[in-house]
């Protein structure tokens, strides 16, 4: 595949092999975790929950470090463990924790390539026992703000033809032809659209659609360079919540080892919502 980073996937081949030794610590992340996991998952799997493990829902944020490190240590993870993620959705969310995970520090990371598809696909064993914990104590680092994108980089970056801005959403919620998913009615926001400059490139463009893989590091550099998204470019990721940019962001810098990029998990939602902010349609 000749990616940049290929130490940041495993497959589903060494996670088989490796459960047993119990020297990886495997979590998975799903957008449904009642018809995922619930109903079955990886031996040792534990889970996290996107929306409830990772959001504040008071501020609208991510979880800060040290509800990070409360997490962390309430699954069993030290900082020194291999983590493996994975996940429905073709990763999606697993991709999600995954910047999480880099932003307080954890580098000792992988995503489990195809996640549950392909490990279904290939008719592996799940388990429905949830695995024991024993609590840790975690300490994370402090966040990497080098991964992140606010609402003030993105308005400097509209001045700034060095930067360039990817829409990691679907192509009738770039034009503003639906303001929101169909399975988020009510969490859209007051205008549809899209930042402008920004290129629309979907965000499972990157996934191969017959066992949920990531296309290789050829085929992903055809993908972006084609809508002008280079290396030499300072790059920020949205989506609508920062979510699905994460899994664009994740195969930029990693995959294909682009030098700045960042993820604005503002997103539409704030951006949308913002008075004053230029759109376009």
């Amino acid at each position: 595949m000749n990616y940049y980073n290929p130490n940041v996937l495993t497959d589903t081949d060494w996670v088989s092999k490796n459960i047993s030794k119990k020297v990886i610590k495997i979590i998975e992340v799903d957008y449904d975790p009642e018809n995922a996991y619930k109903q079955g998952h990886v031996a040792g799997a534990n889970l996290i929950w996107w929306k409830r493990d990772i959001n504040d829902p008071v501020t609208r944020d991510i979880i800060r470090k040290s509800q990070f490190e409360e997490l962390l240590g309430r699954i069993g993870i030290l900082n020194d463990d291999p983590v493996v993620l994975y996940g429905d959705f073709n990763n999606w969310f697993a991709a999600f924790v995954f910047w999480i995970f880099k932003y307080y520090g954890h580098n000792n990371i992988k995503i489990m390539d195809g996640g549950r598809k392909k490990w279904e696909l290939e008719k592996r064993p799940y388990v429905k026992e949830e695995p024991k914990i024993i609590p840790t104590k975690y300490v994370a680092q402090p966040p990497d703000e080098g991964l992140r994108a606010y609402l003030n980089d993105v308005r400097r970056s509209l001045s700034n033809y060095d930067s360039v801005l990817v829409d990691v959403r679907s192509p009738k919620e770039f034009t503003g032809e639906i303001a929101a998913p169909p399975e988020y009615p009510s969490e859209h926001a007051q205008r549809g659209g899209h930042i402008p400059r920004a290129k629309n490139i979907p965000w499972a463009t990157a996934i191969n659609d017959t066992d949920g893989t990531f296309k290789s590091a050829e085929e992903l550099k055809k993908i972006y360079e084609a809508k002008g998204i280079t290396p030499d470019k300072d790059i920020i990721c949205y989506c609508r919540i920062g979510e699905r940019s994460s899994h664009t962001w994740f195969v930029l810098k990693y995959l294909l080892g682009y030098p700045q990029v960042r993820n604005y998990d503002g997103s539409w939602t704030e951006w949308g919502n913002m008075i004053g902010n230029p759109i376009e349609r």
